[in-house]
């Protein structure tokens, strides 16, 4: 006689009723940290490599600021979302290399305060005319805060493929591009809606843009059932919404743009627009995926990794 290992589960509703994965309890906070916090590392960058260049002065400076407004909001935007700010200072007790949650936290009290050290030391030395030990401050943490961006920007894709989830693990191999993509746009974005026209800027954007258009085109026609809420339903269509503006209607303003340069303002807005949309819809798609008992579990692939 054959026995029945699981008699109390049942597909429709999960195991004694319950479901088989927990949805993400995530608040609004976390996606617009995803948000802020992709913009705040490529804009860190941004500001770099525009002084490694001997680019405009005024991008660099720009950029920098961004970095370290948008590294503050995001710190307040986590402490947020976790309640309390202990809950924070607790996460850095301990480093956990193979904790996506412990590396981001890490990184974002590292970026924080490199991202911050870097402007308000750039801004000093500008008001006292070049005093060194600032300009050693500046020369050592802009690079630095760089490569902590790098991170920033794209650890929240790591973070969410890192589950269980089967909506995002699936896509694992494609969040950390995409978020960083977007991160760039956003950056860029930011930058031009401030007044900032120049080329290398523009040249960003097509290529975020069009890695952006892809990321949409895989999702839409190269994944299976998994991805499914994604595509179908109101986190189908807010995922759509997302990919639209931040892929094909900024790189179609953009190619406009070489002739009516005032389009790239739109295309700015566009792809702000969307990034932000596009955060979101992954948190609600992931939300749809976990309670979904259709959607098969990415449990295989996901061996090792927490449930959220």
């Amino acid at each position: 006689m054959a026995v029945e290992m699981f008699p109390q589960a049942n597909a429709d509703v999960g195991y004694y009723g319950l479901p088989v994965l927990k949805k993400p309890v995530w608040s609004w906070e976390v996606p617009v940290y995803f948000f802020v916090g992709g913009a705040a590392g490529a804009a860190s960058v941004i500001a770099v490599i525009s002084e490694w260049l001997d680019g405009d002065e005024t991008i660099a400076r720009d950029a920098a600021w961004i970095a370290a407004g948008g590294s503050m909001v995001s710190a307040a935007l986590l402490t947020g979302d976790l309640g309390r700010p202990e809950r924070f200072i607790n996460m850095l007790r301990v480093f956990k290399p193979q904790s996506a949650m412990s590396v981001g936290s890490w990184t974002l009290a590292a970026f924080s305060t490199l991202s911050a050290a870097s402007a308000f030391a750039s801004a000093m030395e500008r008001r006292l005319g070049g005093w060194m030990p600032l300009r050693i401050v500046h020369q050592v943490a802009a690079p630095a805060a760089a490569t902590v961006g790098t991170v920033m920007s794209t650890y929240t894709g790591v973070l969410i493929g890192a589950t269980a989830i089967p909506a995002w693990n699936t896509n694992v191999d494609v969040l950390p591009l995409h978020f960083g993509a977007s991160g760039v746009a956003s950056a860029v974005g930011l930058l031009e809606l401030l007044g900032h026209e120049d080329d290398a800027l523009q040249f960003l954007g097509i290529a975020a843009a069009a890695v952006e258009t892809a990321t949409g085109m895989v999702i839409e026609f190269g994944r299976g059932e998994e991805s499914s809420p994604l595509r179908d339903g109101p986190s189908g269509w807010l995922t759509r919404a997302g990919g639209v503006l931040s892929g094909p209607v900024p790189l179609a303003l953009r190619a406009l743009a070489w002739r009516r340069p005032h389009v790239r303002r739109a295309a700015a807005a566009s792809a702000l627009a969307g990034s932000l949309l596009t955060r979101l819809a992954w948190i609600a798609a992931g939300r749809v995926s976990a309670r979904d008992p259709a959607i098969p579990l990415a449990l295989p692939a996901a061996t090792g990794v927490s449930l959220l």
